[in-house]
């Protein structure tokens, strides 16, 4: 797959609003907009010029529009975890924001019409609307499965109701929807839909456990991980994690570069967060 070289803009903040537990943040970021897919992310500088938060943020794409009043927009979702998200949280139209992208690997799409089931987290579903628009486009019917801890923690369920018509959501203190996670609901909806293909973003555990009902099923499952990413370039090496290649050997491959989108199959879920022995180039 031909990735499009990643572009570094002085990007103008559009608008800012709350969504729920979250800031949805739309920014002026033409030449990153066009080359974008879904899957991808954008990297952020935070805390203004004079901060000592050197390293970036790193938000998936929840929109990128590439033609318009200010020659291609994006649209991020923030949620708050510390100092960085804080600042961010908090910016204003007509703030500048440093920004880098498109990042990572983008989500494969089928080559042929295929009833497919998306699965989100918390603000982790961000990425897969402007999938589902790419499905649409392919002719996939796309079905949205949404979950989150609470009820104000669910982001795009509106959204996917106009998209699918029909929208599953659950929460695992149940407090809206289906009490449980989306891993216990998969199967139901999966039998429901006649889904043929699952792509889900969203923590790493949910991750782990809607790959496995996947693989139960004989369906192909791609994944966005959400490891931690400082640099968001590849350089760090901070965002590793054991992946199997095709050639069979375990790699630690960058969730930043190689990823974010990974087969299900092909990381080592086990491992996430160690050297795996057999790793090629494992000290011995």
């Amino acid at each position: 797959m031909i990735r499009a070289t990643p572009v570094q803009v002085r990007g103008e903040v559009l608008a800012r609003r709350r969504v729920g537990a979250y800031h949805l943040i739309e920014i002026a970021a033409g030449g990153i907009a066009e080359r974008s897919r879904p899957g991808q992310f954008v990297a952020l500088s935070v805390g203004g010029p004079l901060s000592s938060m050197l390293l970036r943020r790193s938000f998936a794409l929840y929109r990128a529009t590439p033609v318009g009043a200010y020659s291609g927009t994006v649209q991020i979702v923030v949620g708050v975890h510390g100092r960085g998200t804080e600042w961010l949280a908090a910016v204003r139209p007509g703030d500048s924001l440093d920004v880098v992208g498109p990042l990572g690997t983008p989500f494969r799409l089928p080559s042929a019409p295929t009833p497919c089931l998306l699965v989100g987290g918390g603000y982790g579903s961000a990425p897969l609307f402007s999938l589902a628009d790419a499905l649409r486009a392919r002719e996939c019917r796309a079905e949205f499965l949404l979950g989150a801890g609470t009820h104000e923690r669910i982001f795009g369920e509106l959204e996917a109701k106009r998209t699918a018509g029909a929208v599953t959501v659950t929460t695992d203190d149940g407090s809206y929807g289906r009490r449980g996670t989306v891993a216990d609901a998969l199967p139901d909806e999966i039998e429901r839909t006649g889904a043929q293909a699952v792509y889900a973003c969203g923590p790493m555990p949910m991750l782990r456990a809607v790959g496995a009902v996947a693989a139960s099923y004989g369906l192909p499952c791609q994944v966005a991980v959400e490891e931690s990413m400082a640099c968001g370039i590849g350089v760090c090496m901070t965002c590793v994690l054991p992946v199997v290649g095709e050639d069979g050997v375990t790699r630690m491959s960058r969730s930043c570069v190689e990823g974010p989108v990974f087969d299900h199959e092909r990381v080592r879920w086990d491992d996430v967060g160690t050297v795996p022995a057999d790793t090629l180039g494992a000290a011995l």
